[in-house]
């Protein structure tokens, strides 16, 4: 059954108002069996976490940067926690810095233009007080899918 349910989460979910219903009814199980079985994997640790993946294009936005940002490493949880919480803000990952590339903090944001993300990496800035940032535009996207594990 685990796998069952993993083959059914690995994909995209049913853009419906309850998903993991229609998912468990094509397992014939109950929606509340279906999400406590998910969340004994994710406590099993078989899976370690269950994420969202925004096709920004199909959401109306026509550009997205990848903010990378120096942050000292000793305000990288709070700089990182007070990023996150920021709506056009849709991942958020600490990285390793290098001797030629000090950035260890990169921020994923999406908007209408790319004059409008520079504005939310203003906003960032304002609010966390980093002020040592490069925006990286997409140019072009080559691959975007999830993992299969079976």
């Amino acid at each position: 059954m685990d796998k069952k349910i993993i083959r059914l989460i690995q994909g995209d979910l049913p853009m419906e108002l309850r998903p993991f219903k229609i998912l468990a009814d094509k397992l014939g199980i109950s929606e509340e069996e279906f999400i406590r079985r998910v969340e004994s994997l994710k406590d099993r640790e078989v899976i370690r976490r269950f994420g969202a993946t925004l096709r920004h294009q199909d959401a109306g936005f026509s550009a997205n940067a990848m903010v990378a940002w120096i942050v000292p490493e000793d305000k990288i949880e709070e700089v990182g926690n007070a990023m996150a919480q920021f709506r056009e803000v849709t991942h958020c990952y600490q990285r390793q810095s290098y001797k030629d590339w000090k950035y260890n903090l990169y921020t994923m944001v999406h908007g209408e233009s790319e004059e409008q993300c520079y504005r939310i990496a203003e906003r960032l800035s304002a609010e966390t007080g980093m002020t040592d940032y490069v925006l990286l535009f997409s140019e072009k996207e080559f691959k975007k899918t999830s993992m299969e594990y079976f």
